[in-house]
């Protein structure tokens, strides 16, 4: 629920809710809703409610517990501005994000929507990162919901990137990830969708991180984008 991870662009995760349901094509096949089957059936506390969103109280100060400063992902199992996540939740995970300011949270969402919504009573703080999922186009809009949050740094996960985003607007947003979608039913990621996000993050002074190519087996084809790998950060409030 909380620990080291290996996923390339962050140190540690931290789960304090989960648990979600689908509401774009970049869901179709959810890493988390496949793992949260098998941790289910494996008995795991966690998990008595499989993959139905579930709050966890006691891990709220979780972070506080952690003397070394680490990149967390914030809910790498659910997603924090869930319909089923009180207000009051929410606020109170934002409290240990701004007291544990030797951390930097990078909160990442689909719900664009009600991140807009509530973001400008949120408690912000220079160490949390605040981004929304772009798979494709029909999903773009999430991005004027960012730009509304009075956070440091608005970032975008275009993972798993199904479709070509030739035309973004990168203004107030300090950094993408691209990757492609891994596991089982995984579908192929072109190329030619990543050089184009790539070349428009340098062209608006963007950092850009290439996460992996994605697959039914990932390991096999590695990260790097024309012999080169990308691990650019946002240049503020970097650990």
């Amino acid at each position: 629920m909380a620990g080291s991870s290996s996923i390339e662009w962050t140190e540690a995760t931290w789960n304090p809710v989960t648990g979600c349901t689908k509401v774009s094509e970049g869901c179709r096949n959810c890493y988390a809703h496949r793992m949260a089957k098998r941790l289910h059936a494996m008995g795991n506390h966690r998990y008595v409610n499989g993959f139905n969103v579930t709050l966890h109280h006691d891990l709220i100060i979780k972070p506080l517990e952690w003397k070394k400063p680490k990149r967390i992902f914030v809910n790498s199992m659910s997603d924090l501005f869930h319909k089923d996540v009180p207000d009051s939740f929410i606020y109170s995970v934002f409290e240990t994000m701004v007291k544990a300011s030797h951390h930097t949270f990078q909160v990442l969402t689909k719900r664009s929507e009600r991140l807009a919504e509530l973001g400008q009573e949120l408690p912000w703080a220079p160490n949390i990162w605040i981004g929304v999922s772009v798979e494709d186009e029909r999903v773009v809009d999430r991005i004027k919901d960012l730009r509304k949050v009075p956070a440091d740094v608005r970032f975008l996960s275009c993972e798993p990137l199904i479709g070509p985003l030739n035309y973004l607007k990168l203004n107030g947003i300090h950094w993408v990830i691209v990757g492609g979608e891994s596991g089982p039913g995984s579908r192929p990621m072109n190329e030619e969708w990543v050089t184009s996000i790539r070349d428009q993050c340098k062209d608006q002074n963007t950092a850009f991180f290439f996460k992996q190519w994605g697959g039914v087996q990932k390991h096999r084809f590695g990260r790097q984008l024309e012999g080169k790998t990308y691990d650019e950060y946002p240049e503020v409030a970097v650990i």
